[in-house]
């Protein structure tokens, strides 16, 4: 692949050891950069005033929460780079598609694709000259609703969400889909944290993180796990900075050792960035093997148990809390003799960890008033990944750490509003009382059986089954496992409708009809019949804010995606019900709407948004209400420790996949991760120098990678230039999405279908 003339492999590229702090002047650095790259100094500049500020617009990066008071740059390295990436002058134009076939276009990286700037205008797929062609909007949505009522079957169809969408745009998208007849609802989520979504309720009722910001000003620890903050939630980094200053225990437990939970410099801080000084975050840092959060969970479990013997037999107050756990709890006695035959010999192997180290993890969860735990992707993707999270409420329950100050579960979602998207119906599960909601307030009688999620639909897909994908928003293929199959498949379907603000691996997949419809982003003006609209978000600590761009559109073609979506639903439904043009004039009745359909969460939506800070959506489990099955919170068991026996091979490892720093999902900023001292290329192995030595192997040398594959198909990866990296032994890392030919999709979490990809069993070949 090339980017521009410029390979993967270019002689630029260099491993540098990088001794920054996190943030600092680095960061500041690397911000100018992207603004100068993406011609955005003048345009970007006077959005960033605003960004995640009262009055200004949600930054269309991480959903990390915003703050009651907030600074005057309320933003960090990454947001500012999404905003210029978004906001970007480069522009995706008529005569650039006609310069470069879909073939060709094909060949090129992830990074030039988006590179090449705002999609201009909506355009339409030729096959006979293999180049996207200029088609007015009016004419596209004709040809979209024609393909879509030929299908006959509404399930023959995929309607996938992206994180980025908005509440507004994300409901009135699942009404088209349920008026149009099916719950084929492909998710973002799927990917990420559906783990946590299905484990949750199981244990809590609900699939949502308990805390808020401000119960980070309360804690007294802190356990992260699978979590890397500097890349993929950098505001995350002012709180956990807030809390190492004044003596929080930061514990973390991550198999790479990340900058940003070593030490942090705080831009917004004059006195640290002119002295050049920094603030350590972690105060432990345990690097359990990749696939061993379940087994240091479990030891630290096991920990706590023998601490809690010691304290009765001492006469002292008990470690567990077993007044919540009596009241509140059910299966404490069978998590207990699981643990009880749990040998820490085995917890030690499968960990990486020594028993002293999760003692010593222990003691200090013990020993503290108030601990968040908070964990991302390294816990979420994994074929034990709804059990990872299980654990760690156990983990939490074990000393009633939910439901009080200071306490509770904080998992960090990965984009804006993935988790709003969830909230207002973008689930192929929906619940009998949603779905009578919908049909009060919309007069239609939607869908009961439940439709097809992400692994479902590629499996659709690649088998035939599903003819029709629309994408509002996201990059279906280039997050998946085997993209290339399923790029092939792509290319079979009837239709493809994208909508998008970018290029990106999906759209050079095209079907047999494929339209590429170029959307509004958060950080332009959404002008409906001359009137100013605002969206609305929801982040990780279930705040739901207005949010407004104050930009001009990137181009006149430039539509926002609720009106895109009424559009495709009226040409869809001839005979819809809905009332689509009102609904588009004025948000405000989109979300009247959205608070018929749940009236205990959005009572009152449009008031309550009238203060510019947003409001809380109500949770259950905060409240110490359990909305399970049987009224409680329940401590579940994961029987075993083992993930993956494909592992026990000698000659394997196991591979995680990794963003780098200049990266946001499948968006590719450089080619520099530079605090992991790499920069000018991404194809690159992690590797520890015991694991190098014991395959003759020094830096800098090329080799190919083999997925040990229990389907019989071969997936492999080439060339790939080995760097030497602080990594338990039997780990290895590589760069996502590039390592996705590696992942098969069989390999999945058991109950929620999230792709592992961060433990896949592979082998090193020479060259």
């Amino acid at each position: 692949m090339s980017d521009e003339g410029v390979s993967l492999d270019h002689p630029r590229g260099r491993i540098e050891q990088y001794n920054a702090p996190a943030g600092g002047w680095g960061a500041l650095k690397a911000t100018l950069n992207i603004v100068a790259n993406q011609h955005t100094a003048t345009r970007g500049g006077v959005a960033l005033a605003t960004m995640n500020k009262p009055g200004g617009f949600d930054c269309p990066g991480c959903a990390w929460g915003d703050p009651a008071k907030p600074h005057i740059a309320e933003f960090c390295e990454n947001g500012a780079k999404a905003l210029s990436w978004e906001a970007t002058t480069l522009r995706a134009t008529p005569e650039f598609f006609a310069a470069h076939t879909v073939a060709q276009m094909r060949t090129m990286s992830d990074h030039w694709l988006e590179s090449q700037g705002r999609l201009a205008q909506p355009m339409m797929y030729d096959a006979a000259s293999d180049t996207y062609q200029p088609i007015e909007w009016s004419s596209a949505f004709t040809v979209i609703g024609e393909r879509l009522r030929a299908l006959g079957d509404p399930d023959l169809a995929d309607f996938y969400t992206s994180g980025r969408t908005s509440n507004e745009a994300a409901f009135l998208y699942q009404i088209f889909v349920r008026e149009f007849g099916t719950n084929n609802f492909p998710d973002c989520s799927n990917f990420c944290h559906e783990p946590s979504s299905v484990g949750m309720p199981e244990s809590i009722g609900i699939g949502k993180g308990t805390c808020l910001l401000e119960d980070f000003e309360h804690t007294d620890a802190f356990f992260t796990f699978g979590q890397n903050p500097g890349t993929n939630s950098p505001r995350m980094l002012t709180d956990l900075r807030e809390m190492a200053r004044r003596g929080v225990k930061i514990v973390v437990f991550n198999p790479l050792r990340e900058r940003a939970l070593e030490r942090f410099t705080a831009p917004q801080d004059p006195i640290e960035m002119l002295t050049l000084s920094s603030t350590p975050i972690a105060t432990h840092y345990y690097q359990v093997k990749v696939g061993g959060d379940a087994a240091a969970i479990k030891g630290i479990m096991k920990a706590l148990l023998v601490l809690d013997d010691a304290a009765m037999a001492a006469q002292q107050p008990r470690v567990l809390d077993m007044h919540f756990i009596e009241g509140h709890t059910s299966g404490f006695e069978e998590l207990k003799a699981d643990l009880d035959a749990t040998a820490w010999v085995d917890i030690e192997r499968h960990s990486g960890l020594t028993r002293a180290q999760l003692e010593a993890a222990a003691k200090i969860y013990a020993e503290a008033n108030a601990t968040i735990v908070s964990w991302g992707m390294g816990i979420t993707q994994h074929q034990c990944g709804t059990h990872n999270v299980q654990q760690l409420m156990n983990l939490l329950l074990l000393r009633g750490n939910i439901g009080r100050p200071g306490a509770g579960a904080a998992p960090v979602r990965g984009h804006s509003n993935v988790q709003g998207n969830r909230t207002v119906g973008i689930w192929e599960k929906p619940p009998a009382e949603m779905l009578d909601n919908i049909e009060k307030a919309f007069h239609f009688k939607p869908p009961r059986a439940h439709g097809r999620d992400t692994a479902a639909s590629q499996d659709a897909i690649i088998a035939g089954r599903s003819r029709a994908f629309i994408g509002l928003g996201g990059n279906f293929i280039g997050a998946s496992g085997d993209p290339e199959l399923l790029g092939e498949r792509f290319r079979e379907l009837e239709l493809c409708v994208h909508i998008a603000t970018k290029l990106n691996r999906t759209h050079v997949n095209p079907g047999k009809t494929t339209l590429l419809l170029p959307a509004l982003g958060h950080s332009e003006i959404d002008l409906q019949n001359g009137v100013p609209q605002r969206i609305t978000v929801e982040d990780s600590m279930s705040m739901v804010r207005p949010s407004q761009g104050g930009l001009e559109p990137a181009t006149p073609y430039t539509r926002a995606e609720p009106w895109i979506v009424a559009q495709i639903a009226k040409a869809s439904l001839p005979n819809t019900v809905v009332d689509w043009d009102a609904l588009v004039a004025d948000y405000d009745l989109v979300r009247d709407k959205i608070e018929m359909v749940y009236p205990k969460l959005f009572q009152g939506f449009n008031a309550r948004i009238a203060d510019p800070r947003g409001f809380h959506l109500y949770n259950t489990a905060r409240e110490r209400i359990w909305k399970t099955s049987n009224g409680k919170a329940n401590f579940k068991v994961f029987p075993g420790l083992n993930e993956d026996p494909r592992a026990a091979n000698p000659e394997a490892l196991t591979l995680t996949t990794i963003r780098s720093h200049d990266q946001f999902n499948t968006s590719i900023y450089s080619y520099t991760d530079r605090y992991r001292g790499v920069f000018d290329q991404r194809d690159v192995l992690f590797i520890n120098e015991a694991e190098m030595n014991k395959r003759q192997l020094k830096f800098g040398d090329r080799v190919n990678l083999r997925t040990l594959s229990t389907d019989g198909e071969t997936r492999q990866l080439l060339n790939i230039k080995i760097v030497p990296y602080k990594i338990p032994d039997g780990c290895c890392a590589a760069y996502f999405p590039e390592a996705n030919p590696l992942l098969p999709r069989y390999s999945r979490d058991s109950k929620a279908g999230t792709p592992a990809s961060k433990a896949i069993p592979i082998i090193i070949e020479r060259r």
